[in-house]
């Protein structure tokens, strides 16, 4: 298919590769944002490209892993109301709460449906005035402006019935987290390319000339990572960093203005509790002004229990570039898709997931095939 195909040819990969290995003199640690990249680096079977120099890190980049297990657990009490239909994308359905999942409460009758837009629930809240709608709004800057749109269309109609449980993250704060820890491992970013869509990416440059970090915008598709991890070493080996943009054909510096409005008119930035990494000050959304009365938080006020994770789970870890999801002992064993300790096994965008479902090349020594990403 023209313009997927040309970004998954082998030769073209051989030879970035090749050029990679010519430039690299010693180890560096690259650390992907997006989960999204993460499924393509693990399904392409890009790191057996890499010299062994180069290690790749998976990083917080997943919106469902990241969502906090307390809000998992309001989603299931607010799901459980006889008066509610709760919707979601499809990959939060299986995220473990403190002790049920959305699809736990789904299977005992809950009326709990799996949506492909905030629109969509929308139209549910029109069709169904007897009952809450309410839409689970999760995601970092790329799913805002649709979500935006849906509370500014609520509040154009009128709408009484439909509301927001939002959980959006901003992914340069979630950086700058990383990088002012002790632990940080990280010495070079492959930004998040479908974000940088959306928010362009100037508020990049400070970060780069605060912590001494190279940042590459990096698309999704083979070609486009082998060509972030490049340029990426290239700063690296040459002392420099600078924001750079290898995804050109998607990305401008100053992003999409129009989208940005509208998020800006819905929604204020507020601290912002991350599953595995804690709260991180101004690191998300929240309904701003006459929009918070579409604030499912406000509409459903909720005293549950502590929520408490796995003690056998380590994607905090996983979500820091720590470890790998190879390296936790519950992964493939205690824990899978079918009955997961933790998020990042069960979102399509989750490193656990992906090493569960790819990860068996790095074993088996196979030719990697190159294909595309699972994000949406």
């Amino acid at each position: 298919m023209k313009f997927l195909s040309e970004y998954r040819d082998q030769k073209a990969a051989e030879q970035l590769s090749q050029a990679i290995r010519q430039q690299v003199t010693r180890p560096w640690t690259i650390m992907e944002i997006c989960g999204g990249q993460t499924h393509t680096i693990v399904k392409s079977g890009l790191e057996d490209l890499l010299p062994k120099e180069i290690r790749l890190v998976h990083g917080p980049g997943c919106p469902v892993c990241v969502t906090p297990i307390e809000l998992i657990d309001k989603a299931v009490a607010i799901a459980k109301r006889p008066d509610a239909i709760f919707c979601s994308f499809g990959d939060m359905l299986r995220v473990p709460g403190s002790s049920k999942s959305l699809f736990d409460v789904k299977a005992e009758g809950a009326d709990v449906r799996v949506v492909y837009s905030p629109l969509d629930a929308l139209k549910l809240a029109k069709a169904n005035p007897d009952k809450q709608v309410v839409f689970f709004a999760v995601g970092f800057e790329t799913t805002a402006p649709a979500n935006a749109m849906a509370a500014w269309q609520a509040d154009h109609e009128g709408l009484e019935n439909f509301s927001l449980l939002v959980s959006h993250v901003l992914v340069p704060p979630a950086m700058e987290a990383l990088l002012s820890s002790d632990s940080c491992v990280v010495q070079g970013f492959l930004a998040a390319g479908h974000v940088c869509t959306v928010m362009g990416f100037e508020e990049y440059f400070p970060i780069a000339e605060k912590y001494k970090v190279p940042i590459v915008v990096t698309g999704f598709e083979p070609l486009d990572l082998l060509e972030g991890i490049h340029m990426t070493v290239n700063q690296l080996e040459e002392g420099r960093h600078e924001v750079e943009n290898q995804y050109t054909r998607a990305v401008r510096r100053e992003g999409n203005r129009p989208a940005q409005a509208r998020i800006a008119e819905v929604f204020e930035i507020a601290p912002r509790q991350w599953r595995g990494l804690g709260e991180i000050p101004a690191s998300g959304f929240q309904l701003r002004g006459r929009f918070q009365k579409c604030d499912a938080n406000r509409r459903f006020p909720f005293s549950g229990e502590p929520a408490h994770e796995s003690p056998e789970c380590i994607s905090g870890l996983i979500l820091r570039g720590i470890k790998k999801p190879h390296e936790c002992p519950a992964f493939a064993v205690k824990c899978t898709p079918e009955n997961p300790l933790g998020a990042p096994m069960v979102s399509s965008e989750g490193a656990c997931a992906a090493y569960y479902h790819y990860g068996g090349r790095q074993n088996q020594h196979v030719q990697p095939e190159l294909s595309g990403p699972a994000s949406r």
